[in-house]
């Protein structure tokens, strides 16, 4: 049997008037109760106080702070060095050469026309013609990490007699979407940021701006009004850290800290040329309680107003001279290298990858923190940028090949396989006895081990035949063909394609 919580003195005197409104009164204020006997951080006193945290949803901070950040960011990523080295280093092992598909419909003629038909699109399927599919991928996640999202536009070409995809990708910046238009309806959609939504909160359009807001075309009030784009026209691409439909600039948390050691930095480094000016005084008998300044020279006689590096300055009667002495400040490498570490860890790539910095690192445990900042790499290619940018271009590419004709009407999507680019080894030859090892020991197959390496296994199955052909013809044996060399580098007995008949002689 449950034992009631009485209400209390204020939700007896609400009840009567409005019993929900009481009931929700008394829940908070047993919630807040086992908070405070539960939970230490969730404590109020002199510990916590000037802590201050909001119930507010991550859309609503967004709104308020999203522009904000992406500002100060890229102010950021544009004159401090380790901002910028940081977003280089996610892009380069987030997308890297590419994020690469292959087709997958079981058949290989299908397979190789489409694969053709996708590596022309690719070469040219940027809106604004300045890279290809894979430089766009590039683009749009350094738009994600630096100004937290980015918007992909599907742009069809006009339909015409050529062999080509008639599609091509433009991508904008988060400014473009209207963050002010808001609207509420009774039964119509809701529009929040510029995103509207359907009754049952799906995503049904986009409100943007063609022209970004801050350009320098709108000085002149060019197309300053929002378009509605259907949401099936539109990629968005953003890291979800919540139940959200914006994003924000990666390293956030690392923002007031890296400011912080710019300014200290730039301060260091003034105090430091500050000292260095004044390199000695000459002072004579008679200076006596009269203050240096007023009383300086240079060399050649001028009063002196202002100090120069490398300046000894001179007193009435001087007859005998001082040097200065800068101070030494110490623990600042120790200091710094404390700051960009967590500096780092806000933007979650590992401390060396960030500075170039290795003497904090040996072998293993470099290993051991690329192994995990390459789990969040994986964790990020699948989860985020191939469902939310590559999987719905290449339907946007299946469905206008379609359309032109190039590939047989269907009722679904043609599968794909994506091949991310493979991590670099820290320890190749280490690596490559081990993979050589699973795929002997059943564990993982040859195709597999190529795939993760960034290429497709047929292909190469296709190449290293044509290479052995070619090697056979001109009478040729290579150490590494392992048909004739065995693994010690003898001659191994010759075989035969597998399937091959046996020939039968009189």
């Amino acid at each position: 049997m449950t034992e009631r919580i009485p209400f209390g003195f204020v939700e007896r005197l609400i009840e009567p008037f409005s019993p929900s409104l009481a009931r929700k009164r008394l829940s908070q204020r047993v919630a807040l109760d086992f908070l405070r006997r539960g939970y230490d951080g969730a404590a109020r006193g002199r510990g916590t106080q000037g802590w201050t945290a909001t119930g507010s949803s991550a859309d609503a901070e967004v709104s308020v702070a999203g522009p904000a950040l992406r500002a100060r960011m890229r102010d950021l990523v544009r004159n401090d060095p380790m901002a910028a080295q940081a977003v280089q280093v996610l892009v380069n092992n987030i997308v890297g050469p590419g994020i690469r598909p292959r087709a997958k419909t079981g058949n290989k003629r299908t397979d190789k026309r489409v694969n053709e038909l996708f590596r022309r699109f690719a070469a040219t399927c940027d809106w604004h013609g300045h890279t290809d599919f894979y430089g766009l991928q590039a683009l749009a996640v350094r738009e994600m990490i630096e100004g937290g999202e980015c918007l992909g536009i599907q742009r069809f070409m006009p339909r015409g007699s050529g062999k080509d995809v008639p599609l091509k990708i433009e991508l904008r910046e988060a400014d473009h979407l209207d963050d002010g238009l808001r609207g509420y309806g009774v039964t119509g959609p809701r529009i929040d940021m510029g995103i509207e939504y359907d009754a049952a909160g799906r995503r049904v359009a986009y409100h943007m701006f063609p022209d970004h807001p801050g350009g320098t075309s709108n000085v002149f009030g060019n197309r300053l009004k929002s378009e509605r784009i259907p949401a099936d026209r539109v990629v968005h691409l953003f890291e979800r850290q919540r139940v959200q439909n914006r994003g924000v600039p990666w390293g956030v948390s690392a923002m007031r800290g890296l400011r912080d050691f710019g300014d200290w930095h730039r301060a260091e480094m003034v105090r430091k040329k500050t000292e260095a000016c004044l390199v000695g005084v000459v002072i004579g008998e008679d200076a006596g309680a009269e203050t240096v300044a007023p009383s300086m020279k240079d060399a050649a006689g001028n009063k002196v107003e202002e100090f120069s590096p490398g300046m000894v300055a001179y007193t009435a009667g001087a007859q005998s001279i001082e040097f200065s002495q800068p101070a030494a400040a110490g623990g600042v490498a120790e200091w710094s290298r404390t700051q960009l570490m967590i500096i780092a860890a806000g933007f979650r790539v590992p401390y060396a990858l960030m500075t170039g910095d290795f003497s904090q690192s040996n072998f293993s445990s470099n290993r051991a923190g690329l192994n995990e900042f390459r789990r969040m790499v994986d964790q990020l290619q699948w989860q985020c940028i191939i469902p939310m940018l590559c999987q719905p271009i290449w339907d946007w590419f299946i469905l206008a090949a379609r359309t032109q004709g190039l590939l047989p009407e269907g009722d679904g999507p043609i599968g794909v396989e994506w091949a991310p680019p493979r991590f670099e080894s820290v320890n190749p030859k280490q690596d490559a006895d081990a993979d050589l090892a699973e795929v002997r020991a059943g564990f993982s197959t040859r195709s597999q081990k190529i795939a993760a390496r960034g290429y497709d296994p047929e292909e190469v199955l296709d190449e290293w035949r044509k290479d052995a052909e070619a090697a056979d013809a001109a009478l040729l044996v290579f150490d590494s063909d392992p048909r004739r060399v065995a693994k010690a580098g003898s001659a191994q007995p010759e075989t035969k394609p597998v399937g091959a008949a046996d020939t039968v002689t009189e």
